[in-house]
Formats: structure tokens, C-alpha cells, sequence
């Protein structure tokens, strides 16, 4: 079982003695190549298995259309997790690529090629970044039916940061080209 952190409470790493607040993180998780069930199922462990990251859920799979993908792109299967954590986004964000790079991601410059696993941060707390690297929140997931969805299902009443309510957002882009999976469960253990 999955200990969940008091949000209210200020964690403090007992080395350093710096003081670190907890965040709400929401992460997406799609997959296309390969076992792409096991994918998705290998990153809910992995990032479960993050010190200072206590998932607190996640969605529904949902099996969905290639969004913007070169033609003959196979379907996705996506989801969401939930996630408290002490760690900076960008040291989320480090775990996310390691995370990728274990189920074999190769990257490449055709933009949204097939993957094995893609980890993407969508919101980490209040956080906001706009740079090379790390871009909160996500640039594109307040468009995206396959990231708003299954947000939806595991928080009702989410907000997307300066876009307003996930539930407006995905009324406003629809659900055509995604359809949940009620036969694939990801565990949490």
C-alpha cells in the first residue's frame, strides 16, 4: 500500500535539513510500440518506486488515435497518474526520462514518432517553467483528449493552471479518436 503524504505538511530531508514542500503532480503515460500494456504497467512501478514520489492514483486506460504522429502510426494506449512529491520538477522530470529510456525510448527529430513510453509532466504543484528543457505546465495537454480524459476519471474537480477546469477543457476539445479500455487495469501496488 501506497503511503500518501499530508499535502498541509512541510517534509524536511533529514541530511540537509532543507525544507521542501509537497506537490501535486499529474503525469501522462502513452505507449505505442511493443508490449505497450507492460510499458505503462513497468512506469507506474517505476515511478512508485521514486523516493520522495507517493502515486496516489491512476486512471483508466484509454486506447486512442496518434495525435499529429507520421501516417501509419499505430494506436496508443494512455493514462494518468496522480502523484505527491517533495522532489523539483526538473529532478521529476530527470526520473520521467530514466524512466523512458528504461523501456527503450528512442528519440528522434520526426516529431511524435512511435515510443515505447512517453512520461510527460503535465502539472507539478504551482510550478511554472518555459525553457529548453522543461515547459509547465505541459504546453499541449490542456488540447489533448487523451490527457484530459483520464485526468478527469481519477480527479473530477482538476484545474488546469491558467486554462481553468479540466472537465471545460475536455468538453471544448471532445473525446472523438479515444476510447477507454475497461479490459486493461493498471495496478498500484
Amino acid at each position: 500500500m501506497t503511503e500518501t503524504p499530508n499535502p498541509n505538511i512541510i517534509d524536511a530531508d533529514t541530511l540537509t535539513g532543507e525544507m521542501r514542500p509537497i506537490r501535486r503532480a499529474v503525469l501522462s503515460l502513452g505507449s505505442n510500440l511493443g508490449e505497450r500494456m507492460d510499458n505503462l504497467q513497468g512506469a507506474v512501478r517505476a515511478l512508485a518506486d521514486t523516493p520522495d514520489v507517493w502515486v496516489t492514483s491512476v486512471s483508466p486506460v484509454y486506447e486512442t488515435e496518434p495525435v499529429d504522429a507520421p501516417d501509419g502510426s499505430e494506436m496508443f494506449l494512455n493514462a494518468v497518474v496522480m502523484a505527491d512529491t517533495t522532489l523539483a520538477a526538473s529532478r521529476l522530470l530527470d526520473r520521467a526520462l530514466a524512466i523512458e529510456d528504461a523501456f527503450d525510448r528512442e528519440r528522434s527529430e520526426v516529431k511524435n514518432a512511435p515510443r515505447t513510453l512517453d512520461v510527460d509532466l503535465i502539472v507539478v504543484g504551482d510550478r511554472r517553467a518555459d525553457d529548453d528543457q522543461l515547459r509547465l505546465p505541459h504546453p499541449r495537454a490542456a488540447e489533448r483528449a487523451f490527457v484530459l480524459r483520464p485526468w478527469l476519471d481519477v480527479d473530477p474537480d482538476a484545474e488546469f493552471p491558467d486554462r481553468g477546469r479540466v472537465a471545460e477543457l475536455l468538453s471544448a476539445v471532445g473525446e472523438s479518436g479515444i476510447a477507454r479500455r475497461d479490459d486493461l487495469v493498471l495496478e498500484l501496488e
